[in-house]
């Protein structure tokens, strides 16, 4: 608990790191591609034995960009891959429209929609996987847009052990849950119809407020944190005490 950050602290460490020239973002967007698949193959040994299949949702910005080099890695793992895109191609951010051009040499990427994704885990059987890889931690509205995509995804979630349904791994947090407060975004109180709820969550360098505050940690499942390379010196002006933390948790 000695060192949980904001997302704009968070974001001021990548920045600081890039601008000092010691990594470059697509440096970045591939460590936390590949540490969300060591994550994945560490808490599901099975899946790294052999090969499956996987559905990745990758959303408009960076996040999604980390989508694609989950769903490149995961097909160099000799996996099944699908790839859907919530949004336009020549909208992503440049280090994103790289990932997504370089998953292009490998696979399909296919619109998302509500339409596509409605009863996806029935019609696909055998999905072991599922990446929510659409909004990070600079979400701030609700994440409304593909509300029967977000609950095939938390149906997945439930039902996940008991019908061998698809695991389902957010990327950083969970679509939909504020990485400030751990509020969810939506307009009412049932997590189930606001935001993501994964069974699995793979946060980057630090964990952020939203894993451990208010709904958070209900919506996370289990956090992780893989280490993508960032010094410590870049940490040490962004970290939170646990004095702090507990200051904001009483609020």
């Amino acid at each position: 608990m000695s060192e949980i950050l904001t997302s704009a602290q968070m974001r001021a460490i990548e920045k600081t790191a890039i601008y000092s020239g010691e990594v470059t973002g697509l440096e970045l967007m591939e460590r936390a591609g590949a540490g969300v698949v060591e994550a994945v193959m560490a808490e599901w040994p099975d899946l790294a034995q052999s090969s499956y299949k996987a559905i990745v949702l990758c959303g408009p910005g960076n996040n999604g960009g980390d989508g694609f080099v989950i769903a490149r890695l995961l097909k160099h793992r000799g996996w099944e891959v699908e790839v859907f895109l919530y949004g336009a191609p020549d909208k992503l951010p440049p280090d994103a429209k790289v990932n997504y051009e370089r998953w292009g040499a490998l696979g399909e990427v296919a619109p998302l929609t509500d339409e596509r994704m409605d009863g996806y885990g029935e019609d696909h059987k055998g999905t072991a996987l599922a990446v929510d890889a659409l909004f990070g931690t600079g979400l701030t509205r609700p994440f409304n847009a593909l509300p029967r995509t977000q609950m095939e995804l938390n149906y997945w979630q439930a039902a996940s052990a008991e019908y061998g349904l698809p695991q389902v791994v957010s990327v950083d947090i969970p679509s939909g849950v504020c990485a400030d407060s751990g509020r969810y975004l939506g307009v009412d109180d049932n997590p189930f119809d606001d935001c993501v709820m994964a069974n699995l969550t793979v946060s980057f360098h630090r964990m952020k407020l939203g894993h451990v505050l208010a709904e958070g940690p209900k919506a996370c499942g289990k956090t992780v944190v893989v280490d993508i390379g960032l010094t410590e010196g870049h940490s040490d002006a962004a970290q939170l005490t646990s004095l702090e933390l507990w200051r904001l948790q009483k609020r």
